[in-house]
């Protein structure tokens, strides 16, 4: 075994009372102090069952924190406990979360209310300089929990295995992976070009796939040693997941096909207690993906010709404004509570739940 599958084993063997963070030290060779409990030295590391049983027999022999553990050949794990402030929200405090497509727009706007309710958050994004910015902004607030920022393709399977290596080495493990990154252009038949198709299909239906895979191996570790902890998938989907989008069709595809990767990946994970669900959000009008003035969604359905007789950017929003029953678009804490709510389940899996203000309803 490597030191990246031991990290996340050693978190839960430490975390009955409270999760902790450990970070890992790679091909480091730190010697513990045999007179002290906070220092614990492992010998066997290669095979999976005796490591386990040797890190559970070194652990009940110490009167204190562990702070250290040194894996022979491997590398040195540091344990960070929980320091003393409340826990903002018990669903996801001190839990660690991935949100793709974090650094800004409704993924950052995600990102911080996580943040907010005492999460430990990976920002996963292609922009770096954004990325940092947000990460330095929610460090910056005080909190004792931690963001990170980690760059990520997830249109490259190798990107998201690297995005997965860094969350575990920098936090110790994955609770829960939020697959929000997505790209939307909009176009009928006539107007869809091939290459983009196929780079809505990567991105939006592939890269949920490879954020599963990877995500999903970590969890299976923790779950070997806390059979007690549930950890999460979550895809970002859409109201267009629900229900077919005239001239829209890539992107309604991609989160048709999302709905069924969730049924599919929750029959498969949950006896690992991992739960896999959809939220589906309405119209996030205030977002730069539907307002951006050049490449929003209002200019390209009014350029498609999605709306007829609409003659403005004006004209559109109000188009599907009066589509929504609650009389507004959605909003970030409107899927923020949706999130926080699928992660406080233990029996709720494989679900498309909508986020919609009532415009489209489960069947």
């Amino acid at each position: 075994m490597e030191l990246i599958d031991i990290i996340p084993m050693v978190r839960m063997l430490l975390s009955e009372s409270a999760l902790v963070s450990c970070k890992g030290h790679l091909d480091a060779d730190e010697q513990c102090d045999s007179a002290s409990d906070a220092c614990v030295r492992i010998e066997e590391s290669d095979n999976k069952d005796c490591l386990i049983a040797a890190l559970k027999e070194h652990l009940s022999q110490v009167s204190e924190p562990v702070k250290t553990i040194s894996i022979k050949g491997k590398g040195v794990i540091s344990v960070e406990y929980p320091l003393g402030a409340a826990i903002v929200n018990e669903v996801v405090g001190n839990r660690i979360i991935i949100v793709t497509g974090g650094a800004q727009g409704f993924g950052g706007g995600v990102a911080e209310e996580l943040f907010a309710k005492g999460a430990h958050v990976v920002v996963a994004d292609l922009n770096e300089e954004v990325g940092n910015a947000m990460v330095n902004k929610l460090n910056s607030l005080g909190q004792t929990n931690k963001a990170i920022f980690v760059p990520v393709n997830v249109g490259d399977s190798d990107s998201v295995k690297r995005m997965i290596e860094q969350t575990v080495l920098q936090l110790g493990g994955v609770d829960a992976i939020i697959s929000n990154a997505g790209i939307l252009r909009a176009g009928g038949l006539d107007e869809m070009e091939p290459d983009t198709f196929e780079l809505m299909t990567k991105v939006n239906y592939s890269g949920y796939f490879y954020c599963a895979k990877h995500a999903s191996r970590v969890m299976k570790l923790q779950a070997e040693v806390a059979p007690q902890h549930f950890t999460d998938i979550i895809q970002i989907n859409s109201k267009s997941g629900l229900k077919g989008s005239n001239r829209n069709f890539a992107y309604a595809g991609g989160k048709f096909g999302g709905i069924g990767l969730t049924q599919s990946f929750a029959l498969e994970l949950m006896p690992h207690n991992i739960k896999v669900n959809s939220i589906c959000p309405g119209n996030f009008f205030d977002g730069p993906l539907w307002s951006d003035p050049e490449n929003g969604l209002f200019v390209q359905y009014l350029k498609a010709g999605k709306v007829p007789g609409a003659l403005t950017i004006e004209d559109v929003q109000t188009h599907y404004e009066k589509q929504v029953p609650a009389g507004r678009g959605c909003r970030v804490k409107d899927v923020a509570k949706a999130i926080v709510y699928v992660i406080d389940q233990e029996y709720e899996t494989g679900q498309a739940i909508p986020v919609t203000g009532g415009q489209e309803m489960l069947r």
